[in-house]
């Protein structure tokens, strides 16, 4: 889980990166104009920070290069703005901006630009000398549980051996297929409904519905920390 600042004077999109932020199991701060993002930023020490360029107070680019002379662009900064020419977006980039995103921002681009700005902060952290073991996940879908099923992982990956019993009705064997798959993209994704979503070509409400009827625990596989 990383810490992400959201700075923008627009309700309604500090409203929607946050829930889809929050849905990717990240602590999110926001902040509506500069003031407000100085604060955040002394506060919090964001791991990544998302800014607008056009806010009422101080703009941006500005507040971006006074982090940058004051030895405070510590973090990875990605500028958004539905109105910047491409010199506002080349000149973010010479102060230390690491990715420009324009509105509307599409789920796709956000999560691209997200993951490897936190890569790049990963990148920063001194390296650990103590070697520690990947962490697995242990997971078993609930559904095939009473079937013998099996599941073992790996690092960086996460197989299934799964046993069905053939003899049920279609009806009853697809819907016990369904559910496990389901469980197991949750718990691959860390319970991140976006992710689920883009990964079986879903919609959310689409998504959501059918896992309600199917049984499934939403809460099975949700990040903590």
């Amino acid at each position: 889980m990383a810490n992400i600042l959201v700075v923008d004077d627009e309700l309604g999109i500090r409203d929607l990166l946050s829930e889809i932020l929050n849905d990717e199991g990240h602590q999110v701060d926001l902040a509506e104009n500069a003031a407000q993002a100085r604060a955040a930023r002394a506060l919090a020490r964001p791991d990544l920070v998302l800014l607008d360029i056009w806010m009422p107070d101080t703009d941006g680019v500005t507040l971006l290069k006074e982090w940058s002379t004051s030895g405070l662009l510590t973090m990875p900064v990605i500028m958004m703005s539905g109105h910047a020419t491409i010199d506002t977006a080349v000149e973010a980039t010479k102060i230390g901006a690491m990715a420009f995103l324009e509105k509307p921002i599409t789920l796709q681009k956000l999560l691209k630009a997200v993951e490897q700005g936190l890569a790049r902060t990963l990148a920063r952290q001194p390296a650990n000398p103590v070697k520690v073991n990947a962490p697995v996940i242990d997971f078993v879908p609930e559904a095939l549980k009473a079937n013998g099923a099996a599941a073992v992982s790996a690092d960086r990956g996460l197989q299934a051996i799964q046993s069905f019993m053939l003899e049920k009705p279609l009806r009853d064997a697809r819907d016990e297929f369904e559910k496990a798959y389901f469980e197991f993209h949750l718990a691959k994704e860390g319970g991140s409904m976006t992710r689920v979503a883009e990964k079986t070509g879903l919609e959310r409400t689409h998504l959501y519905r059918k896992l309600k009827q199917l049984g499934v625990d939403l809460t099975r596989g949700r990040r903590t920390s």
